[in-house]
């Protein structure tokens, strides 16, 4: 079995939606059994002939291992220590609130799940805490001077008479975001264009990335995520702006949509690109281009 696990927000630092973080698990019975099995050398040559490569590692070993558990153990009173690297408990501890902890229990136990089976202890404050990753919050985004909250992302600037300025972009900036429709995790990569101004100049790579960080992380549907994006970077080019997503849907997935690491891409056009289409068309071969250098 290979799986690719979805990292956590904050450590969603791969270039590209590819990236995910990859383990290889295995089972064996009967002849296949023991580490001399010329069954098992046989299957592992077959498997190496369609290019897949089994990765066996003393991680593969663990039933219940997982990239993404957090160094935590969590406590009854719906806390939670956090472990560090050399085994000792930090004096921090995490609030979870013990409502939604209990809740999840319920869910689990309407699944028909024990919630005190030794592999579930400790699933719903997990749970609880990837949630709360994504709660709605009033935080500000400052892009050289510009500062973009809920009310001002939609503060579109008056149309300037402009030159065709050279285009700037930033691409395949990640993004991890949760469906509000179904409570699941969609990510993915941004790419944005947008033309040069006075107003633009200092900003970053950086700059964008938070901008991405601050409408993915939480509840979003991925249409409104990229209308959203291209309106913050339009209110500071005032020339034009142009915002690509391309994204996998876990919720889409699981319902048997779309196919395991197949996506889905929206765009949002403002400004001088959505008149421009040769501008529009050099952007979007762009991300074409270094897509295929990245293959």
């Amino acid at each position: 079995m290979q799986c690719w696990h979805i990292p956590l927000p904050e450590n969603f630092k791969c270039k590209n939606s590819g990236a995910l973080i990859r383990t290889s698990h295995s089972s064996r019975s009967g002849v296949f059994e023991g580490e001399n099995s010329s069954f098992w050398n046989d299957f592992v040559a077959l498997l190496k002939l369609r290019g897949i490569d089994m990765e066996m590692d003393s991680r593969s070993a663990s039933l219940t291992w997982c990239p993404l558990r957090p160094h935590e153990v969590p406590l009854c009173n719906g806390h939670a220590k956090r472990i560090t690297t050399n085994g000792a408990s930090s004096a921090k501890s995490a609030s979870i609130p013990s409502n939604m902890v209990s809740a999840v229990s319920s869910m689990l136990l309407s699944l028909g799940e024990d919630p005190l089976r030794k592999e579930l202890l400790g699933s719903p404050q997990r749970y609880v805490q990837w949630l709360m990753r994504f709660r709605a919050c009033n935080l500000d985004v400052k892009l050289n001077g510009f500062t973009f909250n809920s009310a001002s992302v939609y503060e579109r600037p008056g149309e300037d008479a402009t030159d065709h300025r050279a285009i700037s972009s930033e691409l395949h900036l990640p993004f991890c975001a949760q469906c509000e429709h179904h409570l699941l995790p969609f990510y993915g990569v941004v790419h944005i264009g947008y033309f040069g101004s006075g107003d633009g100049e200092g900003i970053n790579r950086s700059h964008f990335q938070a901008l991405v960080h601050f409408y993915g992380c939480k509840l979003q549907v991925q249409e409104r995520m990229t209308r959203q994006i291209a309106e913050a970077v339009y209110s500071v080019s005032h020339r034009g702006a142009i915002v690509v997503v391309e994204a996998n849907h876990i919720c889409m997935i699981s319902r048997g949509i779309e196919k395991i690491r197949s996506s889905t891409a929206t765009i949002a056009v403002l400004g001088q690109f959505s008149t421009d289409s040769s501008a529009k068309a050099s952007f979007l071969q762009s991300i074409l281009d270094t897509a295929n250098q990245e293959v």
